[in-house]
């Protein structure tokens, strides 16, 4: 699906087309709608990059206890 934002709201926003979208997406995953892959992939960042720019915006990774837990199995397959 094609989202078609009229010219009035792009000019009104004061952004290019650009940062609209960067706008949207970080939007997007600061109200946990998607994932912090698919945000650093819909913007072309790698997922080092994306994380450098929701801190510099101040958004917080979202790390759910879940996510926790998925990360302590994956890590444990790793032997120090």
């Amino acid at each position: 699906m094609s989202l078609v934002i009229p010219d009035e709201v792009l000019t009104a926003s004061g952004f290019s087309e650009a940062e609209l979208l960067h706008e949207i997406v970080l939007m997007l995953f600061k109200e946990k709608r998607i994932t912090i892959g698919k945000a650093s992939s819909l913007l072309g960042m790698h997922l080092i990059e994306f994380q450098q720019l929701i801190s510099s915006r101040s958004i917080c990774i979202h790390h759910e206890i879940e996510d926790l837990d998925a990360d302590m199995v994956t890590l444990s397959q790793f032997k120090l």
